[in-house]
């Protein structure tokens, strides 16, 4: 299984970003997979930014990034986006997707939920 995030890079503050998550090895739709992006910066704790349910019917956000961030799904393409606006340099942190089979039709926020997650993708918001 591999759950590769890609799209990470160098922005202004304020600007924008869009981050993907595909996966390989699991089928996210028919696998019933919730997804959820995670983020880590140096002496920071992790934290959970988004995720979304199997049906795309539950999503979560960090209050840090609530009404700036949207997570979707394409599970024809067996891919997790999260849109990433309004940028600021508190945003700058290694971003990586996790994955886990759940039969609720929910998803968390919490790590230790996931079965599986990939490499990061850096993100750094700096003029």
């Amino acid at each position: 299984v591999q759950l590769q995030a890609s799209g990470g890079g160098l922005v202004q503050p304020g600007g924008s970003l869009r981050l993907s998550c595909a996966a390989s090895g699991i089928t996210l739709g028919l696998g019933r997979y919730a997804v959820g992006w995670f983020r880590q910066s140096p002496g920071k704790e992790r934290e959970g930014v988004s995720c979304i349910s199997v049906t795309s019917a539950n999503t979560h956000y960090a209050g840090s990034v609530q009404g700036r961030f949207t997570i979707s799904r394409d599970d024809a393409k067996n891919t997790v986006y999260l849109q990433m606006s309004s940028l600021t340099p508190e945003d700058t942190a290694v971003y990586y997707c996790a994955a886990d089979f759940r039969r609720d039709g929910l998803c968390h926020l919490r790590r230790v939920f996931y079965k599986y997650a990939g490499q990061g993708t850096l993100v750094t918001v700096s003029s």
